[in-house]
């Protein structure tokens, strides 16, 4: 009958005609399923109309956001997320001695029972609400509950290291939140505590007598927490079960990866172990897979550096490089490059170690050493594959570089990296390993070292009169900052963490393959008169780059003297 008078109201409501109606009837046959989860998985009705109608149907108010939630917090000691997940219902306020519950199916009346149960309430009434909307409201409140890893540091006792490690074995659901086990649950906070923090890296360091967990946020370490050594084998091991990594094995290095949901984002952990004298060290780096893809503009390229950035990724030939550090933003700058060259015309192939961000439309090809994909094969392979684009995550060797080139020469714009200090100890490097100076100059266009640098806290941020002798290490005068001649430093505030900085933005300098520039490679491989050779073209090296941004608030000296290097 109910099913009947769902059917009947979608269709008084013109929210449903009658041949959509049939052919959820029959998916619902097929699938052994209700009408409403038909209709709504096959898209045949919208959620609000779906929802609508059930509410005249049961006689229930219908609300289309939670925005706030009266509840304490504490709930969520009788009533497991998992359960609240998995039935999508969420208690959300009390109402005059009733409480009130937000559930997104009124056929679940066994489970919405169960909430009043568990939580001692006779009164309890039900609005119905979006799918979204409620599991939104249950991150909410684990984030309201949330305990620090400090907290649950404060819950493990003197246990031994046999029984903690007992309490890991006997957990059979290892991904669940809401677990007893104290180390696992401390594993999770530190997880969830780093992604807040906007953290890049989880370090844990084991010492002789104790265990340092550091956070990278913003190219930086913190210390984050000190742990009592016994804790040291629990919580590597927790780590290497997540990972799938041989949690027998201390003696040599391991990798993995670890897949996690912290909220609405799904966050992939790449985890690297390696035996010291005290214990294994764990890394463990984040990687946001829903975190949004950095447009060209937004990596901190001024006007003009942008504009030549757009000239040099739309050429149809020739190899663009881009230089510098680890952790200086390489492989984000160019996949905001190939994002912006993306069009259904081009083939664009890439060959990575490992594939960091999954970017639509483009071929991603991991290396995997083990079965012999090495960047060299896999770029010999890809040339075969009638690409118009191919990124090349590193040259490591004459090999890659070789078939790099050839593919240049042979009408592929190629894009990749190498790990040099500037643009012009590219030129150097790639002879060093054995490339023809004649072959440099005709297949690579343009060479981007780059830098990151931390940004001002836009909350905390004020003026200061800086010292002539700092100013001037930097390349700036009292007579370019202006008429007032100050600066800008954070002051440290909760925002940033009390560091001054939060977020960081791009420096550059782009070495441009101009014939005079050829010349002088045909000459010499010497960097120092490369470097000079382009300066006198117009280039701005990385510390002036970095002094246009300090003179503009971005960021300060400090900073940009951290690095750069003349």
């Amino acid at each position: 009958m109910r099913r009947q008078n769902l059917e009947q109201v979608l269709l008084e409501m013109q929210a449903l005609d009658p041949s959509s109606l049939d052919r959820a009837r029959e998916l619902a046959r097929e699938q052994g399923v209700g009408i409403a989860t038909a209709l709504s998985s096959a898209g045949l009705v919208n959620e609000v109309d779906l929802l609508a109608a059930l509410g005249r149907l049961w006689g229930l108010p219908v609300v289309h956001s939670i925005s706030d939630l009266e509840v304490e917090p504490t709930v969520l000691d009788k009533l497991p997320v998992s359960f609240l997940r998995r039935y999508v219902m969420v208690p959300v306020r009390r109402q005059d001695g009733a409480l009130v519950v937000a559930v997104h199916d009124p056929l679940e009346l066994e489970a919405f029972y169960d909430v009043g149960k568990a939580l001692g309430v006779r009164d309890i009434r039900r609005v119905l609400a979006p799918r979204q909307e409620i599991m939104s409201a249950i991150n909410r409140l684990v984030e309201m509950k949330d305990e620090s890893a400090q907290d649950i540091m404060g819950s493990i006792g003197d246990e031994e290291e046999d029984e903690l490690l007992r309490d890991l074995e006997s957990i059979q659901d290892i991904t669940a939140m809401e677990t007893e086990a104290p180390v696992i649950r401390l594993v999770n906070r530190l997880m969830v505590q780093a992604y807040r923090e906007r953290a890049s890296d989880i370090h844990v360091e084991p010492y002789p007598n104790d265990v340092k967990v550091r956070f990278r946020v913003d190219g930086i370490l913190h210390d984050v927490l000190s742990l009592p050594k016994r804790l040291h084998p629990a919580l590597v091991s927790r780590i290497k079960v997540m990972a799938s990594l041989n949690i027998a094995e201390k003696r040599l290095p391991q990798d993995g990866r670890i897949g996690v949901k912290l909220g609405d984002h799904s966050v992939d952990l790449r985890i690297s172990t390696v035996p010291t004298v005290n214990g294994e060290r764990v890394v463990m780096r984040i990687l946001d897979k829903s975190s949004v893809l950095l447009g060209l503009e937004e990596l901190g390229f001024y006007p003009d550096d942008l504009a030549t950035v757009e000239r040099l990724i739309r050429q149809e030939h020739g190899i663009i490089l881009v230089t510098g550090p680890t952790g200086s933003g390489k492989t984000t700058s160019l996949y905001s490059m190939l994002s912006r060259i993306n069009s259904p015309d081009k083939n664009i192939l890439t060959i990575e170690d490992p594939i960091e961000y999954q970017l639509k439309g483009i071929g991603q090809i991991p290396v995997n050493v083990k079965v012999g994909l090495t960047f060299a094969s896999g770029l010999r392979s890809i040339v075969r594959q009638d690409p118009d684009v191919i990124l090349v995550g590193e040259i490591r060797d004459l090999e890659t570089a070789e078939i790099a080139i050839q593919a240049a020469l042979t009408g592929h714009l190629v894009f990749s990296t190498l790990h040099t200090n500037d643009s012009a100890s590219a030129v150097t490097r790639l002879i060093d390993m054995g490339i023809e100076p004649f072959l440099v100059t005709s297949s690579v266009n343009a060479i981007v070292a780059q830098r990151l640098t931390r940004k001002i806290c836009s909350h905390c941020r004020q003026p200061y009169h800086p010292e002539s002798e700092t100013l001037l290490e930097v390349g700036l005068s009292r007579e370019l900052l202006g008429s007032e001649g100050y600066l800008w430093r954070g002051a440290g505030c909760k925002e940033c963490l009390g560091t001054g900085y939060k977020g960081r933005t791009g420096i550059y300098e782009i070495l441009l393959m101009s014939d005079s520039i050829k010349s002088t490679i045909l000459k010499t491989s010497d960097s120092n008169i490369i470097k000079k050779q382009a300066v006198s073209e117009g280039l701005h090296s990385l510390r002036e780059d970095g002094a246009r941004k300090v003179k503009d608030g971005i960021t300060t000296i400090e900073e940009v003297l951290r690095v750069t290097q003349q």
